[in-house]
């Protein structure tokens, strides 16, 4: 079960990823990986999707609001990433 992102959360992670070069309107910079990081944009409109809110929960619970790459960071494989963002641009 997802949760609902506070509107200030949401303007948090927006902020913060739109602030990274050449990131279209409409998207975010997200860095995806356990050990290398690769770099992913993602629609905006993931954010209320509860199985991406899943992954900002595990990405809030290791790195909190520090974010290491300056963009936000979601801690699991590259595979698992790719996955669940291939099942929402279906839907």
């Amino acid at each position: 079960m997802g949760i609902r992102l506070a509107g200030s959360l949401a303007k948090q992670i927006l902020r913060r990823s739109s602030k990274s070069f050449d990131v279209p309107k409409g998207f975010l910079a997200v860095y995806v990986g356990e050990t290398e990081k690769k770099r992913y944009m993602v629609p905006v409109s993931y954010l209320n999707k509860p199985v991406f809110q899943d992954l900002l929960s595990k990405a809030e619970e290791e790195f909190g609001f520090d974010h290491p790459m300056g963009g936000l960071t979601i801690p699991c494989r590259e595979d698992t990433f790719i996955q669940v963002t291939s099942s929402l641009s279906r839907s």
